[in-house]
């Protein structure tokens, strides 16, 4: 397991080299000429310090290893322009499209069938059917989830611990709450969950600081002293919420939300990371190299550092950690029993 831990944290020193090399670019539209990459955001938007941010974070990564490329994005304002915003790109002669979001998986599928010369990245979209320039970029991420939950699970003094959630019409994010919930539970048999999705559908469940913020406060109100936040926006907003209350911690997601959220630095503990700025990195290396292989790519997930709250975390809790990450790398612990 100590193998496993060292190469994660190789992963991520070797994320921070990527991103010192990245070069700058343009936002928004297309961008004529040269080796260009595209973004297409699902409906959060591309600074939502989590899910979209870190795709976008991957595409400059990859741009900046490309001699002469740029990279630029399309925030989607609603569902409907998906297949818009993608042919924008394709207009503008783009030769790699990240679109980013299970929403967008549709869309991207058939832009890639009718343009068999680009090569497409879709992230959380999983692919039934292999097409030869179409990628999915998938996650665990229940195992995320599960690791995140089963510290909660060790932290939590109330025995009692919450979820603030986007929809659950994205599989991702149900996955993440699953996991959550069930790591609680391992480590802690006594332990009681209040998780909520939000209501609405996917053009406003993950652009809601407020709904997420309110929703917190209801858990904090009914005795939860740890808070996941999953849901772009929607989960900054319950981070931020739980951040004001003494003594409560608060779980971030995606990316290590310590350096996305510093409001959110008085309470959180970690964040359920999905590596997705090196997954998009890789891909795009590897189309760039002719070398990408159609299909579904499954790429890292793990727990952020412990921040501040290093001293909180005991050694007897690490161990703990380390046997969890051990049980569900070798399939001995179903994060989704």
């Amino acid at each position: 397991m100590a193998s496993k831990w060292r190469h994660l944290l190789a992963v991520l020193a070797i994320f921070g080299l990527f991103t010192a090399a990245a070069c700058s670019s343009d936002d928004g539209g297309g961008v004529s000429g040269g080796y260009t990459i595209g973004l297409v955001t699902d409906t959060g938007k591309v600074d939502d310090k989590s899910f979209n941010q870190s795709a976008w974070e991957g595409a400059q990564n990859g741009a900046g290893n490309i001699l002469g490329a740029t990279a630029s994005y399309i925030e989607t304002e609603e569902s409907k322009d998906y297949a818009n915003n993608i042919q924008l790109f394709l207009d503008d002669g783009a030769k790699i499209i990240v679109t980013v979001g299970f929403g967008l998986g549709g869309a991207t599928i058939e832009a890639a069938q009718a343009n068999p010369d680009v090569l497409f990245i879709g992230v959380d979209q999983w692919q039934n059917e292999a097409l030869p320039n179409l990628v999915g970029l998938m996650f665990p991420e229940a195992n995320a989830g599960f690791m995140a939950g089963a510290l909660a699970g060790m932290l939590t003094e109330t025995n009692i611990v919450g979820a603030v959630l986007g929809t659950d019409l994205v599989p991702p994010v149900v996955f993440f709450k699953e996991g959550w919930e069930n790591g609680a539970r391992y480590t802690n048999p006594e332990v009681q969950t209040i998780s909520t999705y939000h209501p609405g559908g996917l053009d406003v469940a993950f652009g809601d600081p407020e709904w997420g913020a309110t929703t917190a406060r209801q858990a904090l109100d009914q005795g939860a002293d740890i808070i996941f936040g999953a849901g772009g926006a929607t989960g900054n907003g319950a981070l931020i919420e739980v951040a004001g209350e003494a003594g409560a911690l608060c779980v971030g997601v995606d990316q290590d939300q310590w350096f996305t959220v510093p409001e959110a630095h008085p309470c959180l503990v970690t964040s359920a990371m999905k590596l997705i700025n090196i997954g998009v990195a890789h891909l795009i290396a590897e189309a760039y190299a002719g070398t990408m292989e159609g299909g579904n790519y499954f790429g890292e997930v793990g727990l952020a550092p412990f921040h501040d709250f290093d001293g909180v975390v005991t050694s007897e809790m690490r161990s703990t950690l380390e046997e969890v990450m051990a049980g569900l790398a070798d399939g001995s612990i179903n994060p989704m029993p």
